[in-house]
């Protein structure tokens, strides 16, 4: 049951093989251009005129009858019908293809089965019992011979490739029982049978087609598995599969299974991770075999791996990697010794040889240069000179090819990121092994190195713009950004720590001012500028988080003038010129930069304002808190106004939204001096009540100066602030003249209370004197709320603590109040149509 099992599987299989073998030949002609459409030829004879009869339904052999000269021939639209998949034959199946495939296995397993049991009964010695199956194989392959050489009459390619696959399996299976499980022959003698077995095997696929060459893929790789022995001969066994995965590979290309070559690469790759990982125990003569062979798999086969497109780029990217991760493996195990180090270079001279001539090979070599770099940086210990000799070694190989076709006009994008890559990586390998921290005395060794190596983007940058080059314009500012970052960490070997964020300032400045063509390295100057302000920043945000909460900013939780002006200052000028004086940007980088400068800049303004006036008010909050914040919004309010002035109105904008936003949350909501412990003065009307709320009055000037005309909601909130401040001012002028300069202490007295009402009474008046001669209705709103306001405080508040004549004379003042305003409000509501004639018709 079992063997009718496999049989029927092996079936299916041969008959899949089939017809992937017959698309692949047809998809191979298709290419070669041997199929073409068949057109009459030019001296056949035209059809006739006439005929005898004509049938109802048109013969397809029969030539359709030409059109009359004279007659115009219109298109006539065919049908396309779909392709009919061809239907299950048993008979096809089971009758013609399986008994011929079934025979072969068949064959082969009589062959094995035969070797086994003439050594199990003893009848022969071993080296006859090895000739005899030998025989037999060559027997098997003769047939197949035969068969191909009388194909006319056998008339089926299948029994050739039958035979010679029987054989081949024959005589695999010969060798290894002979070698391997019984000990006839020695496993020296087992491995060069199977060795010439797969020779065979490779030449026969020639003849024989696609069985012979997938037995010698698997065979071939098979053999050292089916001989293994404790002592293997590791230069033997490297040599034998590079043997085979060269002679695969060439078999594949010259029949047209590029597939076969990669199959060999990977089956190679394999056997290579195997080797890799018994390396250790090994010395270094088969070190340097091992890593030769993966120097070959990575570096020279993919060379001839398949096409340029499609699954073989990527398959030859993928044996390029594996080969060269196997050989950084390889390096680490031999502890980053020189034969170790020039193994894996040897690969990417190969690689870099291969990619000057061929640009598929190109990616192949950013990988393995990528893995060098990690390789560099895991690397323990190095000696210095050791690892300068490694680290030039590996920008002759890996980045000066790239460069020198980006010179010659002939590089692409690849070549500026491969070169500017390791360039960049070198020198962080640099920073990572030999810059210490804190950093004591200059090192002048590691700047010089770090400066050389600057040399390389530099020149990527320049040359990239070539005639011919495919580098893109992002592709340029990108080596120019890492020629920037690399001559920055140089100079930081040298410069003290306070001056590096200015460095990065003015580099970036001169790369703004210079050239527009500096806009990689004027990007990365101006974000390490911008990374040296991080610290204030954050340190500003934090104190300034918590006032927002209610907890006043003190002076210790802010960063100090010194930080600033080392830190903060640089990035504001960097992010400026980039803003200003670059090339033009797109629009969201444009207001990225400039929020960025205005933030930087506003942080490091506000600190040093809050040090000065600490410097010269104090930093007692409760006695200077009132002035501080308005002498800060004062000063965010002259700003305004010279940018509206100069036309600037975006910086107005933002001026007067910081100073409204200022005003309206710390003086008016949070620290306001009717309900919080705020000093104002002990005169009255010349005290901080003045500046504080002048402050607010001209943040809300400023902001109708810049609305549009046709805004009249915002126009209209702004005067209903004004109202609102002007009330708060009078409240406030009032609670002063009796509490003295703190406003929230003591009690209200019953005189106070009614000189509230008077003067919310006397506001409204004004307020509605105002909005007439103004002509504004606003104005006039707010007086009536005002009014109505005042009038309840009297009803529900006042006359609930008065008696006698100093309840009815309150009654009186109002109602007189009362009538009044109504007597004038109106007034101005009268239309002006009452007040003209009656026109005559």
């Amino acid at each position: 049951m079992e063997y009718a099992a496999f049989f029927l599987l092996f079936g299916g299989v041969a008959w899949l093989w089939r017809k992937v073998d017959a698309l692949e030949s047809e998809v191979a002609r298709l290419r070669s251009g041997l199929i073409a459409p068949q057109t009459p030829a030019a001296d056949a004879p035209p059809a006739p005129a006439m005929r005898p009869s004509v049938p109802l339904v048109a013969s397809s052999q029969d030539p359709d009858p030409a059109p009359p000269e004279d007659a115009t021939v219109a298109p006539v639209a065919v049908e396309e019908t779909p392709h009919r998949k061809r239907s299950f034959d048993f008979e096809d199946l089971f009758g013609r293809m399986l008994p011929i495939w079934a025979g072969g296995v068949t064959l082969a397993v009589a062959g094995f089965f035969l070797v086994r049991w003439s050594i199990d009964a003893g009848l022969l010695t071993p080296p006859v019992r090895v000739v005899l199956a030998g025989l037999f194989g060559i027997a098997l392959i003769a047939g197949a011979e035969a068969a191909y050489r009388w194909r006319e009459r056998v008339a089926d390619p299948r029994v050739a490739q039958a035979l010679a696959g029987a054989g081949l399996a024959t005589l695999y299976a010969a060798f290894y029982l002979a070698g391997s499980t019984y000990g006839l022959i020695t496993a020296g003698a087992a491995f060069v049978g199977l060795m010439a077995v797969t020779a065979a095997a490779i030449g026969l696929s020639f003849r024989f087609g696609l069985p012979s060459a997938v037995l010698a893929l698997v065979g071939g790789f098979a053999a050292p598995a089916l001989v293994a022995s404790e002592n293997a001969n590791l230069p033997l066994l490297t040599i034998y599969l590079a043997m085979v995965t060269v002679g695969i590979g060439w078999a594949g290309n010259r029949q047209g299974r590029a597939w076969l070559g990669a199959a060999a690469l990977a089956g190679a790759l394999g056997w290579g991770a195997l080797l890799v990982l018994e390396a250790a125990a090994n010395g270094q003569g088969d070190i340097v075999m091992l890593g030769a062979f993966l120097a070959l798999l990575g570096g020279v086969l993919p060379a001839f791996l398949g096409g340029a497109n499609g699954f073989y780029r990527w398959g030859r990217v993928a044996a390029t990697g594996i080969a060269a991760l196997q050989l950084a493996v390889l390096v680490a195990q031999g502890g980053f010794g020189p034969l170790e180090w020039g193994l894996y270079l040897l690969l990417g001279a190969a690689l870099a040889w291969f990619g000057w001539r061929m640009p598929a090979m190109r990616e192949g070599g950013a990988v393995a240069a990528t893995i060098v770099i990690l390789l560099l940086l895991v690397w323990t210990g190095p000696t210095p000179w050791f690892f300068a000799s490694v680290a030039a070694a590996i920008a002759a190989i890996f980045a000066l090819p790239p460069l020198a076709r980006l010179w010659r006009g002939t590089g692409f994008r690849l070549d500026v990121a491969q070169a500017a890559g390791v360039a960049l990586g070198l020198a962080l390998a640099v920073h990572w092994h030999f810059v210490s921290f804190p950093r004591g005395a200059p090192q002048v060794v590691v700047a010089l190195a770090l400066a050389g190596v600057a040399v390389l983007p530099a020149l990527v940058s320049h040359w990239a713009g070539r005639a011919g080059n495919g580098a893109g314009v992002r592709s340029i500012w990108a080596a120019q950004a890492a020629a920037a970052l690399i001559a920055y960490a140089a100079l930081a070997q040298v410069l003290p720590l306070q001056a590096m964020a200015w460095a990065a300032g003015l580099l970036a400045l001169a790369a703004a001012w210079r050239s527009a063509t500096f806009a990689g390295a004027l990007a990365m100057f101006a974000c390490l500028a911008a990374l040296w302000a991080i610290g204030p920043a954050v340190r500003w945000a934090e104190a300034g988080l918590q006032a927002i909460g209610g907890m006043p900013m003190a002076m210790t939780g802010m960063p100090t003038v010194r930080a600033v002006f080392l830190n903060a200052a640089p990035a504001a000028v960097a992010l400026g010129a980039w803003r200003l004086l670059a090339p033009p940007q797109t629009n969201w980088v444009r207001r990225l930069l400039g929020a960025s400068a205005v933030a930087v800049t506003a942080i490091a303004a506000h600190t040093i304002y809050r040090h000065a006036f600490a410097a010269m008010a104090g930093t007692d909050f409760v006695a200077t808190g009132v002035l501080e914040r308005a002498v800060w919004e004062g000063l965010l309010l002259g700003l305004g106004w010279l940018a509206l002035k100069r036309g600037w109105g975006r910086v107005a904008a933002i001026a007067a939204i910081l100073a409204t936003a200022h005003f309206a949350w710390f003086a008016l909501v949070l620290h306001n001096p009717l309900w919080s412990m705020q000093a104002v003065g002990p005169l009255p009307l010349t005290n901080a009540l003045l500046p504080m709320y002048a402050a607010g009055f001209a943040a809300l000037w400023l902001a109708a100066k810049l609305l549009p005309a046709r805004a009249a909601w915002p126009r209209w909130a702004i005067q209903a602030g004004i109202v609102l401040l002007a009330a708060l001012f009078t409240l406030s002028e009032l609670r002063q003249a009796f509490a003295g300069s703190l406003l929230a202490t003591g009690p209200v007295s019953q005189s106070e209370d009614l000189l509230r009402s008077l003067a919310g009474i006397v506001l409204a008046a004004a307020f509605l004197a105002w909005g007439a001669r103004t002509g504004s209705r606003s104005w006039r709103i707010g007086s009536l709320v005002l009014m109505v306001i005042a009038v309840l405080k009297v009803f529900l508040v006042d006359a609930a603590g008065l008696e006698g004549l100093s309840r009815i004379a309150s009654f009186m003042a109002l109602g007189f109040s009362l009538i009044g305003i109504g007597w004038f409000y109106n007034r101005q509501l009268r239309t002006p149509q009452e007040s003209l004639p009656t026109s005559v018709t």
